[in-house]
């Protein structure tokens, strides 16, 4: 077969025993990531609830709580509210992402701490190659706008994002006095999403560099390489 628009140097054939999962020895490491400060916080409860399902599979756990984080125009990378974001993401094997739906889309809580997750690390994506379960909590009826507006950006951000998700609408109906989830069948669809989100990411993780590695980027990196070995003068 005959592929000429391709360089066949840098076209890699991939192969079973190169994605073999890892077994690795530390816990999977999950962060959750919520989207309101509210004192009673739907989003926040459901997150714990996350949290005590991951812990129970194995997983080692950290919430990052993003109250005085400052807004993308209103801060930089030294204030310790961005600092510290950006050292859970670098310790974090797989993501949770859980919104409150407002007007229709997630809440600018959640939004500004995925746009102050760094586009680059070098030439690599933060995010690139990390495990990402999405879910959403509503005042009324159910809703998926906010978990499918995630899922768009967890894409874009070349996370592997899992195919279920959660959304939990009346969530005010959802949740005891106590902060707790009652038993029902939108608490089995968290069970779901946590057990999902728990095999992928021992399927994938420490495989980020060959799952990830792209010809595209390959390609462009051989020719600034050229050009950099052949320019004529320094």
């Amino acid at each position: 077969m005959e592929l000429p628009n391709i360089n066949i140097d840098l076209l890699e054939q991939p192969a079973f025993e190169k994605v073999q999962a890892q077994a690795l020895t530390h816990p999977p490491r999950i962060l959750l990531l919520y989207g309101s400060n509210r004192e009673r916080s739907y989003s926040r409860l459901a997150v714990l609830e996350a949290k005590r399902i991951l812990e129970y599979f194995g997983a080692e756990v950290k919430i990052f709580h993003p109250k005085g984080l400052p807004l993308p125009e209103d801060g930089d990378m030294t204030h310790p509210k961005v600092q510290e974001l950006h050292e859970l993401l670098a310790w974090a094997e797989g993501m949770v992402w859980c919104s409150p739906e407002r007007h229709g889309a997630m809440s600018s809580i959640l939004k500004a701490q995925i746009d102050w997750i760094p586009l680059a690390a070098g030439a690599i994506r933060a995010t690139q190659g990390k495990t990402l379960a999405l879910m959403q909590v509503s005042g009324g009826s159910q809703s998926f706008n906010a978990v499918n507006q995630m899922r768009i950006l967890g894409r874009w951000m070349r996370m592997i994002t899992i195919p279920n998700q959660s959304s939990i609408p009346k969530a005010f109906l959802e949740f005891e006095e106590d902060g707790r989830m009652k038993a029902s069948s939108l608490y089995d669809r968290i069970v779901d999403v946590m057990e999902e989100l728990y095999k992928f990411t021992l399927l994938t993780r420490g495989q980020s560099g060959y799952l990830t590695n792209r010809y595209s980027e390959r390609k462009e990196s051989a020719a600034e390489l050229s050009k950099r070995v052949n320019q004529k003068s320094i």
